[in-house]
């Protein structure tokens, strides 16, 4: 294959995703976060992907909507310090009924019937897609019972009006 969508959730590195390319595949497009590695979010930095790109994160949903949002600020405005939280849908990894699920007792509530206060990676992310903003956003998220969609709040404070 020319290239790889990485979607299965079991590849979201670039050591595990070597195995693609090791079987053939010329590029690795990984649909999660994946660590440290490139991380591109369209219309925002995908300036930077050159040809020589071949394994390559596009982030998380919630960093694909905060960043359009956090790059018009900063662009405009100057981003000094934020936080942004999401209103996200519950995902494949949450329990749909109530039960144990180690010490993480938020963990142990049924996802389709609570809301339930949950950490993202989307802040911290940020700062892999827009370097000058890395470690001046803090993220929250609360995990909500529908089944698809998600809305994300960007609260800043700004260095010039």
């Amino acid at each position: 294959a020319e290239i790889i969508v990485e979607c299965t959730g079991f590849y979201t590195s670039a050591e595990k995703s070597q195995a693609h390319l090791d079987a053939g595949a010329k590029k690795v497009l990984i649909s999660a976060p994946a660590g440290e590695m490139k991380t591109i979010v369209y219309n925002v930095n995908d300036d930077t992907l050159d040809g020589n790109d071949t394994i390559v994160s596009v982030a998380s949903c919630t960093t694909n909507c905060l960043a359009p949002m956090a790059k018009a600020l900063h662009d405009s405005f100057g981003i000094e310090v934020g936080t942004m939280t999401t209103i996200h849908a519950y995902t494949g990894t949450q329990s749909l009924v109530d039960g144990p699920r180690g010490k993480d007792l938020r963990a142990s509530r049924a996802a389709a019937e609570n809301i339930i206060p949950h950490t993202t990676g989307a802040a911290k992310a940020i700062g892999l897609v827009i370097p000058e903003l890395s470690g001046k956003l803090k993220g929250h998220a609360q995990r909500v019972p529908v089944k698809t969609g998600s809305v994300t709040e960007l609260v800043s404070i700004l260095g010039k009006k």
